[in-house]
């Protein structure tokens, strides 16, 4: 069942968020230390959406219709005045009204999208999880702290839509295509892309 939220705080980014994606953020403006402050206080995410004129910083950026919420796992503040954070994608949204604060926040009502079916890997994109599985055991290798890896455990190879999100991350595309994989519907869609884009590569 699909929720509407009548009032999200958005961090715009030149970046893309999926859901079950790590996201680590580097939080200095003081309208983001806000925002951090109050979502931590209530437990609430805050939503990232894809810049599409402007910038991370200054004035209010346009940005992508659909976003994903971010839950915050973790936060850290090695340099004062520097916030990091860890966090994981949540839903995806689609935004029914924004307005931006006096503070130059920007919060939105949204309408949460429907969360992607779960379905098997087809046989014929195989080759898609076991890149995936090669991929975590480099990761995990490489980063023993699961809270500082850049993928969240537990990992689901079983699942077309996290072995599409989790190679869509990794692929160098630029970001206005790696938003439009995010935003598809349909997961064997976005997974079929993502196995013609590594063929094409020659990843595969």
């Amino acid at each position: 069942m699909q929720h509407m939220f009548a009032d999200v705080p958005l961090f715009p980014l030149g970046t893309v968020l999926f859901p079950g994606g790590v996201l680590p953020l580097r939080i200095f403006e003081a309208r983001y230390m806000d925002m951090v402050r109050d979502c931590m206080q209530r437990e609430l995410p805050f939503g990232i959406c894809l810049i599409t004129k402007g910038g991370e910083v200054g004035e209010p950026a346009e940005h992508e219709p659909i976003g994903t919420l971010a839950h915050i796992r973790g936060w850290d503040m090695e340099q004062l005045g520097v916030l990091q954070l860890r966090t994981i994608g949540g839903a995806r949204f689609r935004i029914v009204d924004r307005r931006v604060g006096g503070n130059g926040l920007i919060r939105a009502s949204v309408d949460e999208l429907p969360e992607d079916p779960r379905l098997e890997v087809p046989d014929e994109m195989a080759e898609c999880t076991m890149l995936m599985h090669r991929i975590v055991d480099e990761l995990r290798t490489r980063e023993p702290d699961a809270d500082k890896r850049m993928i969240a455990e537990p990992c689901d190879f079983d699942s077309a839509a996290w072995i599409a999100n989790r190679l869509a991350e990794f692929l160098p595309i630029p970001n206005p295509a790696r938003h439009k994989l995010m935003a598809l519907e349909d997961p064997l869609a976005r997974l079929s892309l993502v196995h013609r884009w590594l063929q094409q590569h020659q990843v595969i």
